[in-house]
């Protein structure tokens, strides 16, 4: 697994099936050779009610328990950029392909965001060289 067989991580269904993103991307490590920016909004109150097997409709967003996002408009921040350091550790130095599903926004305003928080969060620079603190 890795060189011949790899793995197009889309984090979004990892979401809402209730995954450690940044457990997943350590364990496949040099098998990810794709990787989608896409976002799950998780709606515990539906979730706690009816599970999180959605069978739902998408434009029915009141009625489930979960939506596929924008990036940036489901997980924190915070959790991204360390999804984004988990790539990194793991040597993934490739495509973040944004993917828009949100039903919320219209694909212009979900493009224009996704870029905007990819530009703000991710890692683009690699370390060269010798830590220079040691």
């Amino acid at each position: 697994m890795g060189d011949i067989i790899g793995d197009n991580l889309d984090p979004s269904h990892l979401i809402w099936q209730g995954m450690d993103i940044v457990s997943v991307i350590r364990y496949l490590g040099k098998a990810i050779h794709f990787f989608h920016a896409k976002d799950t909004e998780m709606h515990p109150e539906v979730a706690n009610r009816t599970g999180v097997l959605e069978t739902k409709p998408f434009d029915k967003e009141r009625d489930r328990a979960w939506l596929f996002r924008t990036v940036g408009h489901g997980m924190s921040e915070q959790q991204w950029k360390q999804i984004f350091g988990a790539l990194r550790m793991e040597g993934y130095d490739y495509a973040l392909s944004i993917e828009h599903e949100d039903s919320l926004m219209t694909p212009k305003e979900g493009l224009e965001s996704a870029i905007s928080f990819l530009q703000r969060n991710m890692i683009r620079q690699k370390m060269e060289g010798e830590l220079w603190w040691n």
